[in-house]
């Protein structure tokens, strides 16, 4: 009675609401968890990218990768944490069995004695002031939040594997421009010295050509090794063969083209799986504080036990049936050493430490989103200027060519020329792979990406940044 009395008395926790993402980010970003954290899903983001290897290799590093592992395990952790704060909440049947025999007066020489007992003992708190509750709110959060962190190691695998894999088709692409250089400056220095051997030229003009050559092998050589290395990288990273990897890199040493963007939708500040994350952990911080402030309170247990025994000895032979219910106890704290308050202070002060980590990753998310907009918007503006510089260099390298091969220019103009058109064109594929970068950071800052067939039709405002 005493307990019920209490129950009337206890309050929850006085805790500062937490503010929700609405109001710590831009007003038009809002959004539940992505895509359900469906596994599917994430691997259809990356099939929008004109590549058909780069969806098998995030799914091959994906598979192979020790902290997705990781993040797995911690699930199943946290779901025997729930299991067994939902199993406080109920009733706790055990059963016993035992057996003895002895004499049990030996002044009297009695004959020995067995005896078999079997029963049933029975336990059960009842929750009066919401303290199980309280700690089965707060697994159930904790769970949620290590679901989360399996999708985000899901996401943060994939951008590390995609952003790899455009490295090794960037280094293939750098490779196929070196290759043509090299064959270029090859083909220059034989002519040359052609002409020289005929004395059409002059000595040291044909020794310019072929320490050209010489310098446009070795820059081929160089590409090559960086290529390799890049290759074995990605082979650790994904535990996918060295060969299988050389021979997708070999289909096109063109750079994937990155999916249409028409709008990102305004929602995807939420669907972060850090965000989503932190905000469990900061519902279980407050159902942690709930659980410390209930220990104040008085417990109610009520046990129970039917068990059956059977006694013999010598002559005597009997079975005994017994139930008992109870005792219906109330436990008080009344002096515990100051345990208790300090809980629950330590509680409060957890729950300031989650309230400001989630605002604090509120506000990272927005940054992160932001700046990898910058950079995608940065490499769209730079990419049409980058194509025409190369389209002029080597309009310039082939009228450079042209004038020297009928004697009106001079080589060192030709190899200056032959220079620039070589920075143009790495400096455009290296913008293309920036490109790529930007947007697989775009990925990972929006929590693994986004559906583009209903970005407009699901955004709560028409607005979209």
């Amino acid at each position: 009675m005493l307990s019920l009395l209490l129950a009337a008395c206890a309050g929850g926790p006085a805790l500062p609401p937490a503010r929700p993402v609405a109001e710590l980010a831009p007003a038009q970003w809002q959004a539940p968890l992505p895509h359900g954290g469906q596994p599917a899903q994430l691997a259809r983001w990356w099939q929008s990218f004109d590549d058909p290897a780069l969806a098998r290799v995030v799914e091959a590093a994906q598979a192979a990768s020790p902290t997705v592992a990781q993040a797995r395990s911690r699930i199943a952790a946290a779901q025997v944490q729930r299991t067994g704060a939902n199993a406080t909440l109920l009733p706790r049947l055990d059963g016993t069995v035992s057996a003895t025999r002895g004499i049990s007066d030996p002044v009297t020489f009695q004959a020995p004695a067995t005896t078999v007992q079997a029963g049933l003992q029975a336990s059960w708190e009842a929750d009066v002031f919401g303290r199980l509750r309280d700690d089965r709110s707060a697994a159930d959060e904790r769970l949620l939040g290590a679901r989360a962190g399996w999708h985000e190691a899901r996401v943060s695998v994939a951008a590390e594997a995609a952003t790899s894999w455009f490295s090794l088709r960037t280094c293939g692409a750098i490779e196929q421009v070196a290759a043509a250089d090299a064959a270029s400056r090859a083909e220059t220095a034989r002519l040359t010295r052609l002409a020289a051997d005929a004395g059409f030229q002059a000595p040291a003009t044909a020794a310019l050509a072929e320490a050209s050559a010489a310098q446009g092998r070795m820059q081929l050589e160089q590409q090559r090794a960086r290529c390799t290395s890049e290759r074995k990288a990605l082979v650790a990273l994904t535990g996918i063969a060295e060969d299988t990897l050389a021979a997708w890199a070999r289909d096109t040493h063109a750079l994937p083209a990155p999916p249409n963007l028409e709008a990102l939708p305004a929602r995807v500040l939420a669907q972060r799986p850090d965000v989503y994350s932190a905000e469990r952990n900061l519902l279980a911080a407050a159902a942690d504080v709930g659980s410390a402030d209930a220990s104040r309170f008085p417990r109610l247990t009520l046990t129970g036990n039917v068990s059956r025994a059977r006694f013999s000895s010598g002559s005597v032979d009997m079975t005994l049936n017994t139930w008992s219910l109870g005792p219906l106890a109330v436990t008080l704290p009344i002096f515990d050493g100051g345990v208790i308050a300090a809980n629950r202070d330590a509680a409060r002060v957890r729950y300031d430490e989650a309230l400001l980590a989630y605002q604090a990753r509120v506000r990272q998310a927005v940054r992160e989103i932001e700046e990898a907009l910058v950079n995608l918007e940065s490499t769209r503006l730079r990419e049409a200027d980058a194509q025409r510089a190369v389209q002029g260099f080597r309009a310039s390298l082939a009228a450079a060519e042209s004038r020297w091969r009928t004697g009106l220019g001079s080589l060192i103009e030709l190899e200056d020329q032959r220079r620039q058109a070589l920075a143009a064109q790495n400096a455009l594929v290296l913008l293309q792979q920036e490109r790529a970068a930007a947007l697989v950071a775009l990925y990972r800052a929006a929590g693994g990406g986004w559906p583009p067939d209903d970005a407009l039709a699901t955004a709560p405002i028409p607005e979209t940044r």
